[in-house]
């Protein structure tokens, strides 16, 4: 991927190049209390969590229907298939989100595992290009993560999200490269990944970029991003 100079102001495309700028994202000035920030995360879990809970519910309730004996091999997959999306999005949201207080490091294996299980309730493909025997802090590990899934997000007709690490004396430079039909941001994600309070749109597509915008401010890292035609680049450094 293509070092990032600083430059503060986002250009727009350049149809003829297909290139445009970086933005180095400066450490934003949200009007946002940890009340407020907890209120949207807990949201962002609840959307998240209701679909294969409520798939789970329709199962067991096909389980329990007389009359509906001849689907209970549906009802079986549905409710595997639900439930197993559930773990996945809880073991993410652990390490992504919460504390994790069990491990204060995490291997490129066990990252690889939890987006990779992730991606697999995601249209985009996932390019972990990590060495799985590396190791990672929490801070660079929950960077990774979340990075991972906004990459993702941004791939909302499939394409390939390839993520890589490499280390210095310096720190961490974590990089993500999104390529695929209609690869964007959405506004609100724009405005959470630049620290900016949501102005308008959906809160679930808000708050994640902004854990993502928090946790390298929080680690006094840098991050910047670029967008290209049916491509986006987002670069992070974290120091040492």
């Amino acid at each position: 991927m293509d070092d990032y100079t600083p430059h503060l102001s986002p250009e727009p495309v350049d149809a003829a190049s297909h290139e445009a700028k970086p933005e180095v994202v400066e450490p934003g000035v949200p009007e946002l209390t940890s009340h407020d920030l907890a209120t949207q995360m807990v949201a962002k879990l609840c959307h998240d969590f209701i679909s294969p809970a409520g798939a789970i519910m329709s199962g067991l309730d096909l389980l329990e229907d007389p009359s509906a004996q001849d689907m209970r091999q549906e009802a079986l997959n549905l409710i595997a298939a639900s439930a197993k999306k559930m773990v996945t999005l809880v073991h993410f949201a652990r390490v992504a989100f919460g504390a994790s207080n069990s491990a204060e490091a995490f291997s490129g294996h066990q990252l690889n595992k939890i987006l990779s299980d992730v991606f697999s309730t995601m249209r985009a493909q996932l390019d972990f290009a990590i060495d799985g025997n590396i190791i990672f802090p929490k801070p660079a590990a929950r960077a990774l993560l979340n990075l991972g899934l906004l990459a993702g997000n941004s791939l909302p007709t499939g394409g390939t999200a390839r993520l890589e690490a490499s280390f210095s004396d310096d720190g961490i430079r974590l990089t993500a490269e999104a390529r695929g039909p209609r690869a964007r941001l959405k506004a609100e994600a724009i405005e959470g990944l630049t620290g900016q309070v949501l102005s308008d749109g959906l809160s679930g597509q808000w708050i994640q970029p902004h854990w993502l915008y928090a946790t390298v401010q929080e680690a006094k890292g840098k991050l910047a991003y670029r967008a290209d035609t049916d491509a986006l680049f987002f670069d992070i450094s974290l120091p040492a």
